[in-house]
C-alpha cells in the first residue's frame, strides 16, 4: 500500500470510495465534499486529477461518478477495497 503524506490524498480516496458505490447527483457531491478551505480541496483535487466523471442524466441534472483512473487509484492505494475487507 502506498503511503500518503497529505491529508487531502486520504480524503480524495474517501471521496472516490464513496462514488464507487454508485454515481451521485452533482448537488449531493457538492454538499458533501466541496469546501472553501484552501487546505482541503478534496473535490477540486479529485476533479483535477481526472479521478471523477461528470455527465448529465435524462432530466439534465449533473451526475458524478468515479473514472477508470480514479478506480485504478483506489485499487492501487487501498487494495483492501478490491478484496472486500
Amino acid at each position: 500500500m502506498e503511503a500518503t503524506t497529505n491529508p487531502v490524498d486520504d480524503l480524495v480516496l474517501d471521496l472516490l470510495e464513496w462514488l464507487a458505490v454508485h454515481p451521485r447527483h452533482y448537488a449531493e457531491v457538492m454538499e458533501a465534499w466541496r469546501t472553501s478551505c484552501p487546505r482541503l480541496p478534496v473535490w477540486e483535487e479529485a476533479n483535477a486529477r481526472g479521478f471523477v466523471t461528470i455527465r448529465r442524466d435524462s432530466s439534465g441534472l449533473g451526475v458524478v461518478g468515479i473514472s477508470d483512473l480514479g478506480l485504478e487509484h483506489v485499487l492501487r492505494s487501498r487494495p483492501r477495497c478490491a478484496s472486500g475487507d
